[in-house]
């Protein structure tokens, strides 16, 4: 299979439930190939780190797209990404993430441990309660979302009772993100886009009139002190949206892959149970060998670029298989195995350089404050037949897993049967679950 049919491939519904075999087959190309003239292929872990980190190669920003595409989409999601730090480069990428970055700081997130570990405790009550005699219960509903979710809109200061208004569309938006989609239709993202831009929008306004000792209220406080320098009204508005959306999708899709893959490894949880393996080195195995990201692009802003030798030509599109760099046999030993223990850890899932994922250690906090918790509660935890993915690429993940944690019904062993006011206040759903 040469590079151009394994780009073909990507956009398959086969790839999209397990892209792996296929990365496999573009590995043996070489970590990087080109496919035409406007287009480069990279699956190495070493080539994809350089293209993340290389100031030469940048994201689709406005001014890039105004060049390659003669002018800029008015498609109300396109726009809102346009104005994120997701779709920028310096010197606009620097101006927007500059304020963000000041006040989502490591001592704000680390402050959210005791608060995230009650919101874990009340939603693993509340398992308990709905799997009571071994009924089955969707821990993506239950817990995969309405953790991060009420996290990142307790960081952001998102009214209580606004939080779970946002699954349906924040999934809606992210669809505009998939490679290649086929669906020319841009509606449900851009209806999305407008709905969270409007609810945001006026939150930010709110804050204005009322200042409150939130994520939005200190920004809101930067914008108004150096209205010249710091991030606009509009851009304000977008890159709040983007961390709504980013801070609980890549999340979500953590804590359920890690438990799919509990379900397989029953010496991977009894190590965890046990605390003879480091939770965090757990989490980052998943993150390596399931990445809730699989794949990110870059394009060339210069003409004197190359990577590994292949010239690439300005404009020209790289696309990186962050997935297929995570298993990079170069790079790691034995990769398509699921290891916590190995030597040779870490992995590019929340990218590198100018874009490293800014909610990275919320992220990982969460899970690694989750998961011993989780196995703790629930001691003859099992996965349910009914697992499904999500049908997406870029952002992996289950749409639903269901699982047993009353011992009545269940195996009393973790088996893979089903699948391949205050954060500590309330979190999730009331009765019926996240929807």
């Amino acid at each position: 299979m040469d590079a151009s049919a394994i780009v073909d491939r990507l956009t398959t519904p086969q790839t999209r439930v397990d892209p792996y075999p296929l990365y496999e087959q573009a590995h043996a190309l070489g970590p990087v190939v080109r496919v035409d003239d406007t287009f480069v292929l990279v699956t190495g872990h070493a080539a994809a780190d350089r293209v993340l980190r290389e100031r030469g190669f940048g994201v689709l920003d406005r001014q890039a797209s105004a060049a390659m595409f003669g002018g800029e989409s008015e498609a109300p999601s396109q726009e809102l990404f346009g104005r994120s730090i997701l779709q920028s480069n310096p010197p606009v990428h620097t101006r927007l993430r500059g304020p963000i970055a000041a006040v989502f700081t490591p001592r704000r997130i680390a402050a959210l441990e005791p608060a995230i570990a009650r919101a874990v405790d009340r939603l693993l009550a509340e398992m308990a309660e709905s799997g009571r005699a071994g009924a089955p219960v969707d821990f993506m509903d239950r817990f995969a979302f309405p953790l991060p979710v009420g996290v990142i809109c307790e960081l952001l200061g998102v009214p209580e009772e606004d939080r779970y208004r946002f699954r349906d569309p924040a999934h809606d938006l992210m669809g505009v993100l998939e490679f290649m989609s086929v669906a020319t239709d841009t509606g449900p993202a851009d209806r999305a886009a407008l709905e969270l831009g409007g609810y945001f929008a006026d939150l930010v306004a709110e804050r204005r009139a009322r200042p409150q000792d939130d994520l939005i209220g200190a920004l809101v406080r930067l914008r108004d002190e150096d209205p010249e320098q710091a991030i606009g009204d509009a851009e304000l508005v977008a890159n709040l949206v983007l961390l709504l959306v980013a801070g609980f999708e890549t999340t979500t899709n953590l804590l359920g892959n890690g438990l799919a893959l509990l379900g397989e490894h029953p010496d991977v949880r009894r190590a965890l149970v046990d605390r003879t393996l480091p939770v965090a080195d757990f989490v980052e195995e998943v993150l390596r060998y399931d990445s809730p990201v699989q794949l990110t692009s870059r394009v060339a802003l210069r003409d004197d670029l190359s990577i590994d030798g292949v010239p690439v030509p300005r404009f020209a599109e790289v696309l990186v298989l962050i997935g297929a760099a995570n298993r990079d046999p170069a790079r790691y030993r034995d990769p398509q195995r699921f290891d916590p223990w190995r030597a040779e850890g870490g992995s590019l899932s929340f990218g590198a350089g100018l874009h490293f994922c800014v909610g990275a250690m919320l992220a990982r906090l969460e899970a690694t404050v989750a998961f011993p918790r989780l196995l703790d509660r629930f001691p003859a935890l099992t996965l349910a037949p009914g697992a499904t993915r999500r049908d997406r690429l870029v952002l992996r993940g289950y749409g639903e897993l269901p699982v047993t944690v009353d011992a009545v019904g269940a195996a009393g062993t973790m088996g893979a049967t089903g699948a391949g006011g205050a954060v500590g206040d309330r979190v999730g759903p009331d009765e019926s679950g996240a929807s």
